[in-house]
């Protein structure tokens, strides 16, 4: 026999539920709608493709459509900004990359604070940078890295190196390395990676920095030679090349670009919990896997939140002390 309480009851009941249960109650709730997912670059590029790559794998966890909203410009903060207005909710998240933490050290105020308006959840994947040199028979091209640091010491600001533009992470990666080895070149800003590699073709500059996966196939190709990356370990797409911690001896020189979901700071424990249980499971699909891989990135994660919180921060602090230390002028 089944016994009909009272509306009145019924209320009561649920007033009184334990808080756990009301959680998992919000939880299952989560997501109610489509979610938005921003990326601050344009259509085409790395940010942009594993985005892309994420959201169907997200959204077969979620049972909602996840939807990539590109908003380019201003280095990724266009985005940022938009993250840091949205609703608490969990309907809006970013794909973050290194770039937010050069932005928060590059301009003197932003339209939101990087750490108290912006909460990275979990990190997806990281990528090394390298250094490169044209090919050997190009004029005036250096042997390898000791023979880059050697004339460069010899001959201070002569060599050029060669960046995607003033403020770039290429650029902040090119002065972190100078700044470890002891040596200076000039920079010479170019309009994106293909005008770079020109210019290292026709001896304009010795030198190129660039994210691995943007490169690999000018590498392979023989159309540039890959000196120096910037991970702390060798990268297993180019087995071959030494690190610039192995060439300094330097073993903590670690520089990454990496990408992490990230949602408005505010936004509940409950769906920050199962937002990074499904980046996990989404990362962990065989298929976005081998993408991500043959992207030229490493699949990674972090033990906790709180760890990726933590390294996002860092890294604020370090593109800031590079930005002083390499007397670049903030925005």
């Amino acid at each position: 026999m089944t016994l009909a309480l009272p509306r009145r009851a019924l209320l009561g009941a649920a007033a009184l539920m334990p808080l756990g249960a009301a959680a998992q109650t919000a939880r299952r709730a989560w997501p109610d709608r489509p979610i938005r997912f921003l990326q601050g670059f344009a259509a085409g590029g790395a940010t942009d493709i594993i985005a892309r790559l994420l959201a169907p794998a997200m959204a077969a966890e979620l049972g909602q459509p996840v939807v990539v909203e590109n908003r380019p410009g201003a280095g990724g903060t266009l985005a940022a900004e938009a993250l840091a207005r949205a609703s608490k909710d969990g309907t809006t998240l970013m794909l973050i990359n290194n770039g937010f933490a050069v932005s928060a050290a590059l301009y003197r105020r932003l339209p939101y604070d990087p750490v108290t308006d912006v909460d990275p959840v979990s990190l997806v994947c990281s990528v090394g940078l390298v250094l490169l040199a044209g090919p050997a028979s190009a004029p005036d091209a250096v042997a390898d890295f000791t023979d880059l640091v050697r004339r460069a010491k010899a001959q201070p600001e002569r060599l050029n190196v060669a960046t995607v533009g003033v403020g770039s992470t290429q650029h902040l990666v090119a002065e972190a390395v100078q700044a470890a080895g002891g040596f200076r070149m000039t920079h010479v800003a170019y309009r994106g990676t293909p005008a770079a590699l020109i210019g290292l073709r026709n001896a304009e500059v010795q030198a190129v920095v660039e994210p691995i996966s943007a490169v690999l196939g000018q590498i392979r190709g023989g159309e540039a030679r890959a000196l120096a990356v910037t991970s702390r370990e060798r990268s297993p797409l180019l087995p071959d090349v030494p690190t610039v911690a192995e060439l300094l001896g330097q073993p903590d020189f670690d520089i990454q670009t990496w990408y992490a979901v990230a949602a408005p700071m505010g936004t509940p424990e409950d769906i920050l919990v199962r937002l990074d249980e499904v980046t996990r499971a989404a990362v962990a699909v065989p298929d976005v896997r081998t993408r991500l891989i043959e992207l030229g990135v490493s699949p990674r994660s972090l033990g906790s939140r709180a760890e990726v919180r933590a390294m996002v921060r860092e890294e604020i602090e370090r593109w800031r002390r590079v930005v002083a230390s390499a007397n670049i002028e903030q925005q």
